[in-house]
């Protein structure tokens, strides 16, 4: 029989489909965040607020009685979890510390001990309503704690392999950033970049700049356009840039690309340009990575990638010489192995802004020169 309450539903669909990602479940799942909403939704249903008290509860106070209520030392794993949970330093409420707590019982594949534990502890389990919590539930309780149950353990089979340190935002968000360690030289001062995966702000973040505004006006953020308008609660245009395995890309256009011969030098590109536009060639959204070596361009929407160069193959790189325009384009051996004899293409894009056109070209022309012009010039020969 299928389960009367939408939340068990709701959860059993989120294993599901976490089951049928397939491998280990990490935090970048996309049904990780939800799952673990409808399990917070699970324990907070029914959960009875105190009358003689100002503090709000949660279900983390009942976790952390559990230990209390053990008299026959069967709690140990349970016990070990709500201690690793209070002494953590990064938790703030009570809120984050059950979050963490869940995800901790997710590592250690004992979620359905910890909720075991809790119907077996009768003064916890006061705490919640009879009539409305699925814990207590006596109406229903084959018809919704046992589809919940048999949820759980399916969870306890599962792999999952979870960031415990990066654990700082879940006082308000079940939502995490990416987390990355870096070593740096001793500097006066450090650049960083706090992004969401699609290029705005993270939100949780808003809350923490705006205070940091308040007790230093001078402080200077870096925050691009889209992320100001996001900061104010604006919904952010298309972003002309995105992240891609902590990279930040540039979203621009490919416009295609021509033949220009046997000649690669930077005098052909006002020439060039025109004769790919002229053809008229169907336009994309792509996504342009400039690496370390080399520069890769890939389809926005199939994600397959439409060329890569290495930097000493690029002969030049430059801007469309016309007011107002966001075209630039490179040229490159058609073949490196024997440009001589097979010419040189012209490849044309168009960013979103004239500033950005300009940094690509600079990006570019950087990475080449960092290699030698000695290259580039016999590719001009």
């Amino acid at each position: 029989m299928a389960p009367r309450d939408p939340l068990l539903a709701s959860l059993k669909v989120c294993v599901l489909n976490m089951q049928s990602d397939g491998g280990v479940v990490t935090d970048s799942s996309p049904h990780l965040p939800s799952c673990c909403e409808l399990l917070e939704l699970v324990l907070r249903k029914g959960l009875q607020q105190p009358v003689l008290s100002l503090v709000q509860r949660d279900y983390w106070q009942c976790f952390e009685q559990l230990p209390h209520q053990d008299t026959c030392g069967r709690l140990s794993a349970l016990s070990l979890a709500v201690e690793q949970t209070r002494v953590c330093r990064k938790l703030i409420s009570a809120q984050g510390r059950g979050r963490y707590l869940l995800r901790l019982a997710l590592g250690r594949k004992t979620l359905s001990q910890f909720f075991t534990h809790l119907l077996h502890a009768p003064r916890v389990l006061e705490w919640y309503s009879p009539t409305l919590s699925i814990l207590r539930n006596e109406e229903f309780v084959g018809e919704t704690f046992e589809p919940f149950m048999s949820l759980l353990l399916v969870l306890s089979h599962m792999e999952f392999k979870l960031d415990m340190e990066n654990c700082s935002f879940l006082d308000e968000s079940w939502l995490l950033p990416v987390c990355d360690t870096y070593e740096v030289v001793p500097c006066r001062e450090v650049g960083m970049v706090l992004r969401a995966q699609d290029g705005t702000i993270y939100r949780p973040l808003v809350k923490i700049l705006r205070a940091l505004r308040m007790e230093n006006p001078n402080a200077q953020l870096g925050l691009t356009p889209q992320q100001k308008q996001a900061d104010v609660g604006q919904k952010p245009p298309g972003a002309s840039q995105c992240l891609k395995e902590g990279r930040i890309v540039y979203v621009v256009k490919y416009l295609g690309k021509a033949n220009i011969g046997m000649f690669g030098g930077k005098e052909v590109l006002q020439h060039a340009i025109p004769k790919v536009l002229h053809k008229n060639q169907p336009s994309k959204e792509v996504l342009l990575d400039l690496k370390e070596t080399h520069l890769t361009c890939t389809d926005r929407n199939s994600m397959m990638k439409l060329f890569e160069h290495h930097y000493p193959e690029v002969s030049c790189v430059g801007r469309f010489a016309q007011p107002g325009y966001t075209i630039f384009a490179f040229c490159v051996a058609d073949s490196p192995e024997t440009p001589l004899s097979s010419g040189f293409c012209c490849v044309v894009l168009k960013a979103g802004n004239t500033k950005e056109c300009e940094e690509i070209v600079c990006r570019i022309g950087e990475a080449c020169c960092s290699y030698g012009h000695i290259n580039v010039m016999q590719r001009e020969k």
